[in-house]
């Protein structure tokens, strides 16, 4: 899928991203709280950068695009040891950060990289 225009994504961050990610995020972790929940917070968490700039994710459909990234096993021990409470600091940090003029965009940076931080899904590849 083709990336939206700079000016699409900045007008999208600008009126709606900001304020709706830290929703999105918050749900996602109170989802991720419960066993049953747990995979739509898991997907809420791999949009994030979605909902916050509009950007498209890497095909998963393509064979090349699965290169890089950990198996199953592995982002799920890693999850259960460290991503559900440092997803949550994490993000926390970052949307506090969006409220900032001067913290935007470190905010962005940290936000599209939240499903790495969360379970180790690379979402840009």
């Amino acid at each position: 899928m083709t990336q939206r225009s700079v000016l699409v994504r900045a007008l999208w961050f600008v009126f709606v991203g900001w304020w709706v990610t830290p929703i999105v995020v918050n749900t996602a972790w109170l989802l991720n709280v419960t066993v049953i929940l747990l995979p739509i917070g898991i997907k809420l968490i791999n949009l994030v950068p979605t909902v916050l700039t509009l950007a498209e994710p890497r095909s998963l459909s393509e064979p090349e695009s699965a290169r890089g990234q950990r198996s199953l096993a592995v982002r799920a021990i890693y999850f259960v040891l460290v991503g559900w409470w440092l997803s949550l600091l994490w993000a926390n940090v970052a949307s506090f950060l969006a409220l900032t003029v001067v913290g935007v965009p470190v905010a962005i940076w940290m936000l599209n990289r939240l499903p790495y931080v969360t379970s180790l899904y690379r979402f840009h590849g």
